[in-house]
């Protein structure tokens, strides 16, 4: 079965590396264009061309802070313009913030909580009366697998993560009817940009590729996975082939989470 999005137009936020960057990358060549978004202007040009050099005049980059409602707004409305339409909304901005629990402030709890839940939110709000207009759509949430199994030391993360697939589910419910799906899919342990910058901090004693093996030998698989195989299960979601998956949380982990 080969997987398509012709005709299809995404937007992706957190689009400029990482797993944003790779599932930009795979719905491009699955036919469909894609308007990626984050805040540094920069390098989501270089994205923009990376995507480009791909499937020329794929991608449309449109450099927003998630965080701001009305840059969210403006966002949703450049993406229209662009290309007429969003069929697929892909939530991706956040990164992994934790610490011990009473040393997490409220400004802190407060910046996780806006943008990892709140941009998600009002890009769904955003994006889902049109998606019921046209009876056809897709919301990709993208948590991880502390919204389902969260561990001491995991906060604020792993809190607003689990609020996350909360409102994957309360939207699956609402879209259904309408032929819109939502789904949300829970990363577990995978070579990304958050490891290039904890190798960075490290004390150099290893390359890159034994820092990277050496945190995946204790999983179930033995290594980490790797952007390409989340973007992979992204792309089927954004799919007719996954016409009847509604509301699901899909761990991305192999096999490392507790809970499926």
């Amino acid at each position: 079965m080969e997987i398509r999005l012709d005709e299809r137009t995404a937007l992706i936020t957190g689009g400029s590396k990482g797993l944003g960057l790779a599932m930009a990358k795979t719905f491009a060549e699955a036919g469909a264009k894609v308007a990626i978004a984050a805040r540094d202007a920069a390098t989501l040009q270089n994205a923009e061309a990376e995507i480009n050099a791909l499937v020329p005049g794929a991608a449309k980059a449109i450099p927003t802070d998630v965080t701001d409602p009305e840059q969210c707004k403006a966002l949703y409305a450049a993406a229209c313009s662009h290309f007429g339409q969003v069929d697929i909304l892909v939530n991706n901005a956040g990164q992994s913030q934790t610490g011990k629990f009473e040393e997490i402030t409220d400004e802190i709890w407060e910046a996780d909580l806006a943008l990892k839940l709140m941009a998600q939110v009002r890009m769904s709000r955003l994006a889902f009366p049109d998606m019921k207009t046209r009876k056809w759509g897709r919301i990709i949430n993208v948590l991880n697998t502390g919204a389902k199994a969260p561990r001491g030391g995991g906060a604020p993360t792993a809190v607003t993560r689990a609020a996350g697939m909360a409102l994957s589910k309360v939207l699956s419910f609402e879209g259904a009817p309408h032929n819109v799906l939502v789904n949300a899919m829970n990363t577990g342990l995978l070579v990304s940009d958050q490891w290039m910058r904890r190798h960075a901090e490290s004390d150099g004693s290893k390359t890159f590729e034994e820092f990277i093996a050496d945190m995946g030998k204790n999983l179930p698989m033995g290594r980490m996975g790797h952007a390409e195989e989340f973007a992979n299960l992204a792309c089927f979601l954004a799919s007719d082939a996954a016409s009847y998956i509604n509301g699901t949380a899909i761990n991305i982990d192999g096999g490392m989470c507790p809970v499926v």
